[in-house]
């Protein structure tokens, strides 16, 4: 039996090389690969000893040889694969360990290049891997270390690698080589500044994390983690409760992004700013900024303490004494999600609400592009921003805003912009008082926000995801009291909606931008 080994990272090799010498098996490696296992002690045959032909173009071909490739590649119940491998003194390779070069790390580390991205894609490194994958029936191969103890193990008990083993590894290897690819492919495309390339490659791997079921109890579910990224959930600790479902995580994700989102907004709010943010099924029902943590949670709960219930809680500040103290006498929340907690509170939390779930995270990062499935394929986008500052929005009123309604109205217009359209949102204070979520018409969904405000946005800003097509908009903005409104303008009655804001005295902000969210 012969083994090839041809590896970048050689954690594990030593003790698998050594392993299967054990059971008489030849060893054949080349180049630092080889350097490592003679150096443990173990006899290597070369490749360059097998093939008659030496490393040439800088290691660039060294293992592209038919005396290796149809080594991998023959199968051995063919006659006239036989009669080949004889004719051309072609041995048999068994097993085939490989793992590629770092590509995507810093070229300048890398001792067989010029210095480039280029030399960091491997050729000879998934032909081998995917011959090998090809050929399972006869050959194993192996591209994860975790993978060498239960390798060797299975050898050593059974003689060889079981079909269905080989089988498995052979689907591991095909997927490896295709993440590498797309990884290549991404950096292509990352060069040219391409955004919405010819194509795209999604390359993810399923993480160890169990979600408890999908949408609904009746669908299974799982999280994967696009390769290169490394979002906050990943990382994220948890505190107790049951495992998380689909939802739980998409809620979560809103939420944590809402909340730093809403902290950092720079202009009129100052950076890191204590921020809550409340979401249930999708949307805000409680967002608020304040001077201390426990402020804002138990403004951003006040805000609809009904919906508040069940709902996922994100705090974009550790949990202290004073924040738990409100939290434990407020609704149940299915999910917390915060940067750390302070002594004693995880444990206080769990006294009051055992079966939420504690969840302690980093910040989360924004994703490149922004995919969403339809029937047969993916619409993709721009991930959502909002592009123009509050302090260039212009004043279309006679009445001007005051600073205090500037503030209210920057936070209700981002608010608005994490709200499934159509969507109203006013606010008071830094507190979010009013939300109306997903309706077909406007007007609708200004009044649930009124309604639910019940007139304690008096005085501060309505926000709108999108033009108001008609003055009654405006008026029912002016009714639930509010200052000044907020909208990205551009609808053919932008003229009759200024008259009457100026007709109701009240300030009036273009943002020049939509921010529908579906």
């Amino acid at each position: 039996m012969r083994a090839l080994f041809s590896v970048y990272d050689k954690t594990g090799i030593v003790e698998l090389a050594a392993g299967l010498a054990e059971l008489g098996w030849d060893l054949v490696s080349s180049g630092g690969t080889a350097a490592a296992l003679r150096e443990a002690g173990l006899t290597v045959t070369d490749t360059e000893t097998l093939t008659g032909f030496p490393a040439i173009l800088g290691h660039r071909v060294m293992t592209l040889h038919p005396k290796l490739h149809g080594g991998i590649l023959a199968d051995r119940t063919r006659a006239d694969h036989r009669a080949d491998m004889e004719a051309h003194g072609i041995e048999p390779i068994d097993l085939v360990v490989t793992n590629l070069y770092p590509f995507g790390t810093d070229p300048a580390a890398f001792t067989h290049g010029g210095g480039t991205a280029e030399d960091l894609i491997d050729i000879g490194g998934p032909a081998m891997t995917r011959a090998a994958a090809k050929n399972h029936a006869q050959v194993g191969v192996v591209v994860d270390p975790a993978e060498y103890p239960a390798v060797l193990e299975e050898i050593r008990a059974n003689g060889a690698l079981s079909a269905d083993t080989r089988r498995r590894l052979a689907r591991t290897a095909f997927a490896h080589t295709a993440a590498y690819d797309a990884g290549v492919v991404a950096w292509f495309d990352a060069e040219a500044g391409d955004l919405l390339p010819p194509t795209l490659h999604v390359a993810a791997t399923r993480e160890d994390r169990t979600l408890r079921y999908g949408e609904n109890p009746h669908q299974a579910a799982a999280l994967y983690r696009d390769q290169g990224a490394d979002p906050w959930w990943a990382t994220a600790t948890q505190h107790g409760g049951m495992a998380l479902s689909y939802l739980n995580l998409f809620d979560a994700d809103a939420a944590w992004l809402l909340a730093h989102d809403l902290g950092s907004l720079g202009g009129t709010v100052d950076p890191a700013r204590p921020a809550v943010a409340i979401i249930k099924h999708a949307n805000p029902c409680g967002a608020a900024v304040a001077d201390t943590l426990a402020d804002a949670y138990a403004r951003a709960f006040d805000c609809d303490p009904r919906s508040a219930f069940g709902g996922i809680v994100a705090l974009n500040q550790p949990v202290d004494d004073a924040t738990v103290e409100a939290m434990v006498a407020a609704a149940q929340a299915d999910v917390v999600i915060a940067p750390g907690y302070g002594p004693g509170v995880v444990e206080r939390l769990q006294a009051k609400r055992k079966n939420t779930r504690l969840l302690e995270a980093v910040a989360p990062t924004a994703a490149a592009r922004h995919l969403r499935p339809v029937s047969g394929g993916w619409l993709v986008q721009e991930p959502h921003r909002l592009v123009t500052p509050p302090t260039e929005w212009r004043v279309v009123t006679d009445r001007q805003p005051t600073d205090a309604e500037r503030a209210d109205a920057a936070l209700a217009f981002r608010i608005c912009a994490a709200v499934t359209s159509n969507s109203i949102v006013l606010v008071k204070d830094g507190v979010a008082w009013g939300i109306g979520a997903g309706q077909q018409n406007r007007v609708e969904a200004g009044q649930i926000a009124a309604e639910k405000a019940a007139g304690r946005a008096a005085g501060g800003a309505c926000a709108s995801d999108a033009f108001y097509p008609f003055p009654d908009g405006i008026e029912a903005a002016a009714a639930a009291g509010v200052a000044v409104i907020v909208q990205p303008g551009g609808s053919v009655r932008d003229e009759e909606n200024i008259a009457r804001a100026n007709e109701l005295g009240v300030a009036m902000l273009f943002t020049g931008e939509r921010q529908f969210k579906h």
